[in-house]
Formats: structure tokens, C-alpha cells, sequence
């Protein structure tokens, strides 16, 4: 299955459950992209300590646009 995340927020909690899931579908075999926009172009400064966005972002193995 084709998925396309659109992430708009710089949320961190928003943005590491979204990167979770689409970690989870690239692992099932999906053809996963995630696609940056607006205020989700500032991700990598929405992690904390309990919400590792870059470790997410990092693990991820589908097309990354920003």
C-alpha cells in the first residue's frame, strides 16, 4: 500500500506519533512517504526527552521531503 503522511505542526508529540506510525508501515513493507509542511519544517527542533522526534526521523527508511 501506498501512504503519504503530511506533518503541519511543530508538535512534538503530534510529529513523533506520526514518524511511529510511519516507521511502523515501512517495517510491514508499505511504500511510506512523509511530507514536511509549513510549521512541520521546524521538526527538528520539537523533540524533548519524551518525545524523541529525530530518533523517529532518524529510523525512518521511506522518502523524506521538506
Amino acid at each position: 500500500m501506498k501512504v503519504l503522511f503530511i506533518i503541519s505542526t511543530d508538535d512534538g508529540e503530534t510529529i513523533f506519533n506520526a514518524m511511529r506510525l510511519a516507521n511502523v508501515g515501512v517495517k510491514k513493507g508499505d511504500d511510506v512517504s512523509v511530507f514536511m509542511l509549513g510549521k512541520g519544517v521546524c521538526f527538528e527542533q520539537a523533540g524533548t526527552d519524551q518525545y524523541d522526534v529525530m530518533g523517529q526521523i532518524n529510523q525512518f527508511e521511506g522518502d523524506f521531503y521538506v
